[in-house]
C-alpha cells in the first residue's frame, strides 16, 4: 500500500534526525528534512499544474497528493512533538 510504504519512509527519514552518529549535527538533518520536505511539495505543485493542462494522468496526481499528505501529516507530528517537550521544560522546576 502507498500509505503503509510511505508511512515506513517518513519514519526511517525521522530515525536519522535523531540517531548518535557525530557525523552531522542534529540541527543540519532537520535543516536538510526541511529542504527536502519544500522539495517535496515544490513537486507536488508541479504535478498538480501538469494535470489541469493534462500533462499528468489522474492516477499520478491522486498518488502524489497522497504522498504530500503522508509528508504534511509527518512534519505536523515532529513539530507537535518539539512543542510537548519545549512545554515540558517550561513546566520544569528551576
Amino acid at each position: 500500500m502507498i500509505s503503509g510504504l510511505n508511512a515506513a519512509n517518513a519514519y526511517s527519514a525521522a530515525r536519522t534526525a535523531v540517531a548518535p552518529d557525530g557525523q552531522a549535527s542534529g540541527t543540519a538533518k532537520l535543516g536538510q528534512m526541511a529542504q527536502d520536505f519544500a522539495a517535496h511539495m515544490d513537486q507536488v505543485d508541479q504535478v498538480s499544474t501538469g494535470a489541469m493542462t493534462g500533462q499528468v494522468n489522474t492516477h499520478q496526481l491522486v498518488q502524489t497528493i497522497a504522498e504530500a499528505q503522508m509528508a504534511m501529516e509527518t512534519v505536523v507530528a515532529i513539530r507537535d512533538k518539539v512543542v510537548e517537550a519545549y512545554q515540558e521544560i517550561l513546566r520544569m522546576p528551576v
